[in-house]
């Protein structure tokens, strides 16, 4: 995902006033952690107010119609997480209200960060490291060291 591109969709979120956390590579790159990647993992509020913040959000970067898809009641049910890809197809969004029962979008811990002028929402490093510490994927893992390095953090 580009640079400019990843800003443009924090800047419609905070114009939007969506209750959003951005997670994964980009809140580490976003705390200094920089690898590539070609999506963006957020969790939201899955509540009917914020998910139609979050379209219009999303309507003000890409104007797909398929946006007006994504509901409150998918974020809020059995299967909270939605994959949104744009029609231009370069990137994707991983759209969360909660992994499993291990992380609710209510649990998480978040600092504002100013990037570019823009107001982001990202987990905090010492989140985005229990997010990726135990899980079987090896570059959570490697994300995981990289945080604990640089953060001087150790397990709870």
């Amino acid at each position: 995902m580009e640079f400019d591109e990843a800003l443009e969709i924090l800047a419609a979120l905070e114009q939007a006033g969506v209750r959003y956390a951005l997670v994964g590579s980009m809140a580490m790159a976003a705390q200094g952690l920089v690898r590539a990647t070609k999506d963006m993992d957020f969790f939201v509020a899955p509540d009917a107010d914020n998910v139609a913040r979050l379209k219009v959000a999303l309507y003000s970067v890409f104007e797909d119609p398929n946006i007006e898809e994504i509901s409150a009641a998918d974020l809020a049910g059995d299967y909270p997480a939605i994959q949104y890809i744009p029609p231009d197809g370069d990137l994707s969004l991983d759209i969360l209200a909660r992994l499993g029962d291990a992380f609710h979008f209510e649990d998480l811990e978040v600092e504002t960060l100013l990037i570019e002028g823009i107001r982001v929402q990202v987990a905090t490093p010492r989140m985005l490291y229990r997010m990726k510490r135990d899980t079987v994927r090896p570059q959570d893992r490697v994300d995981a060291e990289a945080l604990r390095r640089r953060f001087q953090l150790g397990d709870e």
